[in-house]
């Protein structure tokens, strides 16, 4: 499968598409070949879905990537769901999702700036808020497909159940690292805002906040913490990457080009940060960085630790002891930016 043959009209291609094949992503190409490599496309539309919609297709086309370099048999006998995996912890089905713009907002592949106005005076709270509202959407989605039809079919029930969610819902969505989906899932909100206003008051870092809901634009309520009782059991846990995006191929291609790319690394226990700057060129990332991983606690069928367990993907869970545990936050990406290439999607400051 030729991923980056045309098959439509050039009126009809992703704007992603359009600008990831041109002369210059050549090497990036590539590695995203690689990545398809044995990834079958079951129902004759992936090439198509790749040049008209773009990110879903590239976040499954990741997953499958991901999930080759974690040794992971993959049986492609079902059609759904997306992914069927064979570890050595016992098999596990895997759905894959991403969060969109609603309608009406603007997408990300038509950001026109470095960075909202908000971000630049580091107020996040409506980056997080937006992102918040879509990945619930996501998630809904997802667990009523589950209960309407997954649940039913011999090869899922009795395994643990894992929604793969990436966030492309608004251009500056790379910045939200695990924010939003912290205080979605766990009710436990890193209000950074707060810190930046009055780092003062704040000695320890950002405070960690109950939201208990967040209200959307046309007054209905979202409840924060789904994780945080049985409503959600059947999910097991949720996989998510806000940093599986073209930039990951920028930082992982060893084909030197002008420009750099920049990440910010988690250097402690605590989440705090430092940022290192590598030549586009030379490797910075492996697949797995930026990979996180949130436990459900009451899950029916809790997904092993072991399963996705390497340095580098944080995995959130909670403790015998009612400790929450956030392992390899001393290691994880948590942002990056490229510079000198022209990446809309991937430019920091």
């Amino acid at each position: 499968m030729d991923l980056f043959k045309p098959v439509v009209a050039v009126d009809k291609q992703h704007e992603n598409f359009k600008r990831t094949s041109v002369p210059s992503r050549r090497a990036e190409r590539e590695i995203v070949e690689g990545w398809a490599q044995g990834f079958p496309d079951r129902d004759n539309k992936l090439g198509r879905e790749f040049q008209t919609t773009f990110n879903s297709s590239f976040w499954e086309i990741y997953l499958h990537a991901l999930f080759r370099e974690y040794g992971f048999t993959m049986d492609w006998s079902h059609a759904s769901p997306d992914f069927h995996l064979k570890t050595e912890y016992g098999e596990v089905v895997v759905e894959a999702v991403t969060a969109n713009a609603a309608d009406g907002a603007t997408p990300e592949w038509e950001k026109v700036r470095l960075m909202t106005e908000e971000v630049a005076r580091k107020n996040f709270w409506p980056l997080n808020r937006e992102a918040i509202i879509r990945l619930s959407s996501a998630l809904l989605s997802k667990l009523r497909k589950y209960r309407d039809s997954y649940r039913r079919l011999p090869h899922v029930g009795g395994k643990p159940f894992v929604i793969a969610v990436a966030p492309f819902e608004q251009p500056d969505f790379q910045y939200q690292y695990d924010r939003p989906m912290r205080a979605l899932l766990y009710d436990d909100y890193v209000d950074e805002t707060a810190y930046f206003r009055d780092p003062d008051t704040y000695k320890e870092g950002p405070p960690s906040v109950q939201l208990s809901s967040v209200e959307k634009d046309n007054g209905a309520t979202i409840e924060m913490g789904i994780f945080g009782n049985d409503d959600w059991a059947e999910v097991s846990a949720v996989l998510f990457s806000c940093v599986a995006t073209w930039g990951k191929t920028v930082a992982m291609s060893s084909v030197p080009k002008p420009g750099y790319v920049a990440a910010s690394w988690g250097t402690d226990s605590s989440g705090r940060s430092e940022m290192r700057r590598a030549s586009i060129g030379v490797p910075s990332e492996g697949i797995s960085d930026g990979v996180q991983i949130f436990h459900n606690p009451h899950a029916n069928r809790p997904l092993s630790l072991d399963v996705f367990r390497r340095h580098g993907v944080v995995q959130h869970y909670l403790s015998p002891e009612g400790r929450w545990i956030r392992e390899n936050y001393d290691g994880c990406l948590q942002f990056r930016l490229t510079q000198g290439i022209g990446l809309i999607d991937e430019k920091k400051s």
